[in-house]
């Protein structure tokens, strides 16, 4: 049945248009946790793309993709609204310019009547094009890569297969490229065999990446407590609470006890009698504590967020000072010029500063776990897929997050914290520890798969995880981002076609000039 003209008339008004293309787009953060609806992703930027496809003009097309990608970035970001307040529709918009050339690229490539071979093309350009954009605004000066939608799938196991190979941009393509075919299989019905060729050719490769891609052999397994304190107000009390729950895990034969980000609110060189307790601690537990330190340090100036390891005898000088800060978090960018943000929401007061270099601790504990390598990360560092490669290439041998959303108890920001630990060990093939201080933590093993079950938000308490390890490196580690580079390629390809076809293209006639006169016309009456 053909639906009238006449309903789709009120997408002629600008305003309603616009509405409707911020609300399309936030529909893809759904499939993030904690709604989860992984499977939605799929056809989730379907009516976006539809109504960016239908747009009268290329302006009008980059405008909606911009519109659309404002609200999908205010969306999968809304639990910074207390923290940020109104500037998270500022930021958002910003970022969402990113979107515009891929507005634009959509219609190009999908409106009007296209051809079969341009769908073709579509499918490769069209998702290279989102990816593209994705990668621009993961850079951590623009807020790191959160929300990128191939981490949608972080529960899906073939998806965490195919992310042992490309990574979470080679899901991403996958889901975007999907998305495409359904806007196809809707919108141009003469091109529905190529796309139905494309969607099994993905479906092909995906059995192919399940079946025949490298995965990384056990090689033995340890155990890891994870203290998590819950919401308690004060670095002191924070403290005594950790203790507490370290101390109940002794004899339970254990290789690392891991406490969340900021657990220690004073420098150990500077407070004695905390190093003491936690030296005390470790050879009660007989294994040593990974802290992490929130404070100044007195051999450099500023506030540092640092993974410190504690071992029988105190403070083994292993340390790891948080690379990537967060913005309006823990540092206010250009500050001179944006500092008004912290009297607006809960920006940082003061920068904390940076660390120079990744680092990997290794255990002095005794036995098969002996010389353990562990490669610790601080709060949002586990959303960036090259920090955890670079530790697994320097031989980590388990990844560890320590981090803290206390500030975000009531959102979906604890849970889609912790499905980012998920991709990482799939991307790597090594297990990863997510420590917080209030939840949620969890634990995955080397093929992104679950360890244990999650400590919830509601959850003061300290919980020993079996975790196994694995030896080998995957097709990520060793090949790195080639999706990205492969994505590149296209759109770099279609511009050179592009240009090509233009040089080709032959001039256009010139303009007829008036008609001769005859020597009987005049030039008030021609032809007379």
């Amino acid at each position: 049945m053909r639906i009238p003209a006449g309903r789709w008339d009120w997408l002629s008004s600008p305003w309603w248009r616009g509405a409707a293309a911020v609300a399309l787009g936030a529909l893809p953060a759904l499939a993030f946790p904690a709604p989860s609806l992984w499977w939605f992703a799929y056809v989730a930027l379907v009516p976006w793309m539809l109504l960016i496809r239908s747009a009268p003009t290329g302006r009008r097309a980059a405008l909606d993709g911009w519109l659309g990608a404002t609200g999908f970035m205010i969306a999968v970001h809304h639990w910074l609204m207390p923290s940020l307040h109104v500037f998270i529709v500022v930021l958002a918009a910003l970022l969402a310019l990113l979107w515009l050339p891929w507005g634009w690229l959509v219609r190009w490539m999908l409106g009007g009547t296209p051809s079969v071979l341009r769908v073709t093309a579509a499918l490769a350009v069209v998702p290279s094009g989102w990816l593209m954009a994705e990668l621009v605004r993961s850079w951590q000066g623009l807020g790191g890569p959160w929300g990128l939608l191939g981490s949608s799938q972080w529960e899906v196991t073939p998806a965490l297969r195919l992310a042992s190979v490309g990574g979470v941009w080679l899901v991403s393509l996958l889901v975007v490229a999907v998305n495409t075919c359904v806007v196809v299989l809707v919108a141009v019905r003469r091109a529905r065999r190529p796309v139905v060729a494309a969607l099994v050719a993905c479906a092909v490769a995906v059995g192919a990446v399940w079946a025949w891609a490298p995965r990384p052999e056990p090689s033995g397994r340890v155990r890891v407590a994870v203290v998590q304190p819950g919401v308690v107000s004060g670095p002191e009390r924070r403290f005594d609470l950790s203790e507490a729950l370290t101390r109940d895990l002794a004899g339970q034969d254990l290789d690392l006890v891991v406490w969340g980000e900021s657990s220690v609110g004073a420098d150990l060189t500077e407070r004695p009698d905390l190093a003491a307790r936690l030296a005390a601690l470790s050879r009660l537990v007989d294994a040593e504590v990974l802290v992490n330190v929130d404070a100044r340090r007195p051999d450099r100036p500023g506030i540092f967020k640092s993974s410190v390891l504690v071992g029988p005898e105190g403070v083994t000088g292993r340390r790891y000072d948080k690379m990537r800060l967060v913005p309006f978090g823990e540092y206010v960018p250009a500050r001179s010029v944006l500092g008004w943000a912290t009297a607006v929401g809960k920006a940082a007061g003061e920068d904390r500063r940076r660390g120079t270099s990744p680092v990997v601790m290794t255990l002095s504990g005794g036995g098969v776990t002996g010389g353990l390598r562990v490669g610790p990360l601080v709060c949002f560092e586990s959303a960036f897929p090259d920090m955890s490669r670079e530790l697994t290439r320097r031989d980590a041998q388990v990844l560890v997050t320590q981090s803290a959303t206390s500030t975000f108890q009531e959102s979906w920001a604890p849970e889609q914290h912790a499905s980012l630990a998920a991709l990482r060990a799939a991307e790597n093939g090594r297990p990863v520890v997510h420590a917080t201080l209030t939840g949620v933590s969890a634990v995955f093993g080397p093929g992104g798969e679950r360890v244990g079950s999650p400590l919830g938000t509601d959850e003061s308490t300290a919980a020993v995880y079996d975790i196994p390890l694995a030896e080998g490196t995957t097709a990520y580690v060793r090949a790195g981002d080639w999706a990205v580079h492969g994505a590149l390629i296209v759109l770099v390809l279609l511009c050179v076609a592009q240009g090509v076809r233009a040089v080709r293209r032959p001039a256009a006639p010139a303009p007829p000039g008036p008609p001769a006169r005859t020597a009987r016309e005049s030039g008030a009456r021609p032809g007379r």
